[in-house]
């Protein structure tokens, strides 16, 4: 059987984190906690039951999170990608016609995480997690 790299995460953008916040715990019951500044402002959302290291306990779920909006940010949303190594991802994906954003960055306790835009425009990201 192939080994395929699963999605694991999703973000959107926001403009406001206490009506977001509010918002989707309110309509879906999700667990948001805003990681501060430190973290870019970045809101976490827990979607299902996790584990003590925050994985899913059920297959086929996943969790996501929330970035300010910004010049620089994409407007839409998107997922994460994990991937075994993610420089030999990132040049298969350069090699494929898409575009690496930036370098990757060290989520602490969580990855390696690097931006890229795929063949049809569309921003992604891969996370490389500390345990796959």
């Amino acid at each position: 059987m192939k080994i395929m790299n699963p999605v694991v995460h999703f973000e959107m953008p926001y403009e406001q984190s206490d009506r977001l916040m509010t918002f989707y715990s309110q309509v879906f019951g999700w667990e948001m906690n805003a990681l501060g500044q430190e973290m870019g402002g970045y809101v976490l959302a827990t979607t299902t039951e996790t584990d003590e290291n925050r994985m899913p306990l059920r297959p086929g779920t996943i969790g996501g999170g929330f970035f300010p909006k910004g010049p620089d940010m994409p407007t839409c949303p998107s997922v994460v990608i994990a991937v075994e190594d993610i420089g030999a991802a990132m040049k298969r994906a350069a090699d494929a016609g898409g575009t690496i954003v930036g370098h990757p960055v060290e989520i602490s306790g969580i990855g390696q995480y690097v931006a890229i835009i795929d063949s049809e425009g569309n921003r992604i990201g891969m996370l490389q997690p500390l345990e796959m």
